[in-house]
């Protein structure tokens, strides 16, 4: 695997006013004098990095590329991009799903694909497919452990990044979901690095409603602003624990303490007394949103809000069990409320299924 980005970045050791390995004084202005890179760079090809014009060409036979990052880990980012590439294949669309999450790729099993592997052929790799219509690509079908941790520095990160984008043969797609990791780190510039001149639809920014959650989701959106990636909206994820009431377990404390499970007895007393309740559903809130959550953040900021999703723990198993929570009708609070925030955005780009000719 390639252990560098391209060729136009400047190197970490630069002078303050590098003038960039791609500029004709590279190596031979003032400011290049006593750089230990000065003389590669004054001797180093110039041009465009050969590497782009290949992602450039691999790309063209993708419609729309979405991004979907989070200001930090544990909101439930990779949960949401797996639900959004099962929707979008279910859409009967042609779908791929790269993980950038190079030291915690957790995509391979929220699309119950642990322990597959890449196979090569002349015209590039082959993604996984979960479906005929929708592939997936992750370091995690790399890693010979799926234990091993994966101890690298941001350039070599970069290097695989960039071995994704030009050596995946994905064929035609209408939709590449790109599930990125936590922060605005190297990741992060690189895929808008190499993307940028693909043309990239823009990105969704996943979240949890309390505000240390929403303080890093601020930064996402700033960094969004800044590389000029569209912001298509704000996912408010784990908005509040929302569950069908005989799904509960209902206890009972002893007075040593201990808890006594009483489920049996309270939804056979809610049968005999009370029937309508067993078709009411539960909700309450986890976190904190006094301060407004998602909604209240994207007003402040100038960004859509795409909607909430609750804390269901029908999705979380099958994120566990790597199947799509659209599937059947278990995930009943969570999946209306991830179906109407993907139909509004793609109603935001104007997208319809007549696209993929449905």
């Amino acid at each position: 695997m390639e252990n560098g980005g391209g060729p136009n970045e400047i190197p970490e050791n630069a002078p303050e006013h590098c003038p960039g390995p791609q500029s004709e004084t590279a190596g031979k202005s003032d400011a290049c004098q006593g750089c230990p890179n000065q003389e590669i760079c004054a001797t180093a090809p110039k041009g465009p990095d050969p590497d782009l014009v290949a992602i450039v060409e691999r790309m063209a036979t993708v419609k729309h590329k979405i991004l979907v990052l989070s200001g930090k880990g544990g909101v439930g980012k990779s949960t949401f991009s797996a639900q959004l590439a099962f929707a979008l294949a279910a859409m009967d669309f042609q779908v791929g799903l790269l993980d950038i999450d190079i030291c915690g790729p957790s995509i391979p099993k929220m699309l119950g694909l642990e322990g597959r592997e890449i196979h090569q052929s002349n015209i590039g790799w082959s993604p996984v497919y979960v479906e005929s219509n929708l592939g997936v690509m992750s370091i995690g079908f790399m890693l010979p452990n799926p234990d091993e941790a994966v101890i690298w520095r941001g350039p070599r990160k970069n290097g695989l990044i960039k071995q994704f984008l030009k050596e995946v043969y994905w064929g035609e797609l209408d939709f590449l979901v790109v599930d990125a990791p936590p922060g605005t780190s190297d990741e992060h510039i690189s895929i808008v690095q190499f993307l940028q001149a693909t043309g990239i639809d823009g990105a969704v920014i996943v979240t949890t409603p309390q505000q240390v959650s929403l303080i890093d989701v601020r930064k996402e959106v700033s960094f969004c602003k800044k590389v000029g990636v569209e912001v298509l909206g704000v996912v408010e994820n784990m908005s509040g624990l929302s569950q069908p009431l005989t799904e509960f377990k209902f206890m009972r404390m002893t007075e040593t303490g201990e808890q006594k499970d009483m489920t049996e007895w309270a939804i056979a007393y809610m049968r005999e007394k009370a029937p309508e309740m067993l078709n009411l559903v539960a909700f309450s809130e986890v976190f904190d949103s006094s301060g407004g959550g998602a909604a209240k953040m994207c007003g402040d900021m100038g960004v859509p809000f795409l909607g909430k999703v609750p804390l269901d723990p029908q999705l979380c198993k099958a994120a566990e069990e790597g199947r799509s929570c659209f599937s059947d009708d278990k995930c009943r609070a969570s999946a209306p409320a991830l179906k109407m925030i993907i139909e509004k955005m793609l109603a935001q780009k104007m997208i319809s299924r007549t696209e993929n000719g449905a």
